[in-house]
């Protein structure tokens, strides 16, 4: 059994939509952690990151908004992270996606020194590939992956990656909207790339299971992030995303159920949920449901799986 500790990340300057705000509470209201213990966890409620805003300097791109704001919160989530990943399995909740931004280069400082490589699950319909450049929209939720891996250009307005994430180390599921200037800069390192066509197409179970059995060779530290926005809107319109084709309920949880069988998993982000956008808390209970089973919950026992 683990010691699962809630972190609360009320984040939503990345993201076009307010809202994002209430997520943390939301998910909390849905009995998180109710669900956790009735699967023998341990939980701990650290309640909620509050950041310090400082003013950073301005950058070229006018579009982006909230500059200050968002390097704020990922100088706090990255604190935070580092020390809940050293005391438990950290669980973040969400606040937009540029909570990553903080929560993974948090862990990854704790992995590193932990003396583990961390892998990254990313399960979302967008990349989050851009850099402050590049970002048509502004929205700096669209940043967090290439801020974690290191990519330039984020020097002296985000906080100083103490720890960049190997891109070689990344795997995301579910893709279905990628801008082009995201597309040109992932060509050019090592993600694995899943996309929705890859799903439909291929399934699911052979490439994350050659996955998983990378990261237990290289005996790594695996963090999931999970984007409200990977499942299909039809069945989680909790979010300001939406992009119709997303996983089904049972795609999301096989996802979970897999990788909660491999042993592996260190931290999770739980993200993008809006509760503004929900219909009675549906989405903040489906996003309980798959947490739970990340941790352990089951139909039926079987026998765990060599990855």
């Amino acid at each position: 059994m683990q010691h699962c500790i809630l972190l609360g990340a009320p984040v939503q300057e990345g993201a076009s939509q307010r809202g994002c705000a209430m997520g943390p509470e939301a998910l909390r209201t849905a009995k998180l952690a109710e669900a956790l213990m009735e699967l023998g966890h341990t939980v701990e409620d650290r309640g909620d990151v509050s950041p310090r805003v400082v003013p950073v300097v301005p950058h070229d791109n006018k579009a982006i908004h909230n500059l200050d704001e968002v390097s704020a919160w990922i100088d706090a989530l990255a604190g935070q992270a580092h020390n809940a990943a050293n005391s438990g399995t950290p669980i973040f909740l969400g606040g937009d996606h540029s909570m990553a931004a903080g929560t993974v280069s948090g862990v990854a400082r704790a992995a590193a020194e932990a003396g583990k490589p961390l892998f990254v699950l990313w399960l979302d319909a967008h990349p989050d590939f851009h850099s402050l450049s590049s970002t048509g929209s502004g929205n700096l939720h669209g940043t967090p992956v290439a801020y974690f891996t290191g990519q330039s250009g984020f020097d002296g307005f985000f906080p100083t990656v103490t720890h960049p994430v190997d891109p070689a180390n990344i795997f995301m599921m579910g893709l279905r909207s990628v801008d082009p200037a995201e597309n040109a800069a992932m060509a050019k390192t090592d993600i694995t790339l899943h996309d929705m066509r890859a799903m439909d197409e291929f399934g699911i179970v052979a490439p994350l299971r050659e996955f998983l059995a990378r990261v237990k060779a290289a005996d790594g530290w695996l963090h999931v992030s999970l984007d409200v926005d990977f499942i299909d809107p039809s069945i989680a319109p909790g979010v300001g995303t939406t992009v119709p084709g997303g996983a089904t309920f049972r795609e999301a949880h096989l996802i979970l159920e897999m990788a909660q069988e491999s042993g592996l998993v260190g931290s999770m982000d739980l993200v993008e949920l809006n509760p503004f956008l929900d219909e009675r808390g549906r989405t903040a209970k489906l996003l309980v449901d798959l947490t739970a089973s990340l941790f352990g919950r089951r139909i039926i026992d079987r026998k765990t799986k060599s990855f």
